[in-house]
């Protein structure tokens, strides 16, 4: 029996190791688990006893939580991968016959590549991890990437130190790979971009939704609060008064004589009061505590956005949207941030996993510029200065709009009038004399005969012209 209680304790202790476990401000942990997080010092046997997980799991009921999820995902999604290689000359070229450009077009049979970038970073962000398990081909390159699901997954360290991974969760997978086969795959098989990790655990990234499951927990509170006072308040549109002692039975009756004028076919008509009987608008001010729980809801789903570094009105929180000559600002600025880390994340974990050198020499890029679809007038300004200042080739610049190549583009070319500032006290020297122009083969050269007449002929129009005088 202690063996047992040994291994069951070592089995526990083990899971809890590989787990991903968030700290909060009452001390303990929370444990993700199927269906939730379980509060700190509750019982293993929860389930038994009739103890319920927490009531937000992965962020899937907060709507703020999917929001920012879904912002990150589905931009990462819209920017195209491209496999870069630097030149000699300080350039770069675009690679289409590598392992890497193959995967970027067609990741695997039932993906395209912006499902596979949306899925991955939507597991990135809802649990910390995202995996991706690689079959390769004959010559051992990667041939396709199979996204699995981060909950069903983990990594596992053996004895000597050698990284595994223990994948579930894809039912196309299921039918090509054996079970025992994914219960231990080498970690040279297996894509893991991960989010910041605890320094006990470095395999094991941690969502951003770790830090706000006490604010979810507040809006969940606060909206079945509001829900719950919704339906059982009570919130006339008006009262009758008089100063009359009325009856049970009198009161009934003038219900149902106001009921009878007020509603159905006769909704909207004007009855009429008499015997001292008065009319008084609903109870004032019973908006006030829908007020305050707006005002507390709003101050969680800010809460939210900022540890998911979010701007508050890329997910409309802010009163009013976001004038149209800002958005490209705002699209900055989240690249400057949030965004820019997730793609420059992304991009590094893919480098790594094919093998590149990584920037500058051989990288992944996720290309930004599409978020700026939309914005023609900057995009053409952007790319005229560039030609203009002779850093874009102007076929390179048409290139860029998807146009053809003109004759005589492919070189940079700047205006004349920019000269260095030493032009004033060190002008350059005058240009040299033209050469003397080519004579012309079609005409015969004149010779000395010809050249006496033409100088006698023109003596000849001198003289009658001074006889004429």
């Amino acid at each position: 029996m202690p063996n047992l209680v040994a291994l069951v304790t070592g089995a526990v202790s083990r899971a809890l190791s590989l787990r991903q476990k968030a700290s909060v401000p009452g001390g303990g942990f929370l444990l993700p688990i199927s269906g939730g997080y379980l509060p700190p010092d509750s019982p293993w046997n929860y389930f038994q006893t009739g103890y319920p997980a927490a009531g937000f799991s992965y962020g899937s009921r907060s709507a703020v939580v999917a929001a920012c999820v879904s912002a990150y995902a589905q931009t990462v999604a819209m920017c195209p991968g491209t496999h870069w290689q630097t030149q000699a000359n300080s350039g770069r070229k675009r690679v289409t016959t590598s392992a890497l450009s193959r995967v970027l077009r067609q990741p695997n049979s039932y993906q395209s590549s912006s499902d596979f970038f949306l899925n991955l970073t939507h597991g990135l962000y809802s649990d910390g991890n995202a995996y991706a398990l690689a079959l390769r081909n004959a010559r051992f390159e990667v041939d396709s990437l199979h996204l699995m699901n981060p909950r069903m997954s983990m990594p596992v360290v053996a004895p000597d130190g050698s990284i595994f991974y223990s994948l579930g969760g894809n039912w196309v997978v299921d039918q090509m790979v054996p079970r025992e086969m994914l219960s231990r795959v080498p970690a040279r098989n297996v894509l893991h971009v991960k989010l910041e990790s605890r320094p006990e655990n470095p395999l094991i990234g941690e969502s951003p939704l770790t830090s706000v499951i006490t604010d979810i927990a507040a809006g969940e509170t606060i909206i079945r609060a509001g829900a719950a006072y919704a339906a059982n308040e009570g919130r006339p549109s008006g009262i009758i008064t008089t100063d009359q002692n009325l009856t049970d039975e009198q009161i009934k009756q003038i219900h149902a004589l106001w009921d009878q004028f007020t509603k159905g076919i006769n909704a909207g008509g004007t009855p009429i009061l008499s015997q001292g009987f008065k009319w008084q608008e609903g109870v004032k001010g019973v908006g006030s505590r829908d007020a305050q729980m707006a005002e507390m809801l709003q101050i969680s789903d800010q809460r939210i956005a900022t540890a998911y570094r979010v701007p508050l009105a890329m997910l409309s929180l802010i009163a009013g949207q976001a004038p149209q000559a800002s958005t490209t600002e705002l699209i900055q600025h989240w690249l400057a941030t949030g965004l820019g880390f997730a793609l420059e994340h992304i991009e590094q974990a893919v480098t790594n996993f094919f093998g590149l050198l990584g920037w500058p020499d051989e990288y992944l890029e996720l290309d930004t510029r599409a978020l700026e679809r939309m914005q023609f007038k900057d995009r053409i300004e952007a790319l005229a200065r560039g030609v203009q200042g002779g850093i874009y080739a102007p076929n390179e610049a048409r290139a860029m709009e998807d146009l053809p190549a003109a004759e005589d583009g492919d070189e940079p070319r700047v205006q004349q009038q920019v000269v260095p500032l030493s032009f004033a006290s060190q002008p350059p020297p005058p240009p040299a004399a033209p050469p003397a122009p080519a004579p012309n083969d079609n005409q015969p050269p004149k010779t000395d005969e010809a050249n006496a007449a033409g100088f006698a002929a023109s003596i000849r129009r001198a003289a009658d012209r001074h006889f004429r005088a």
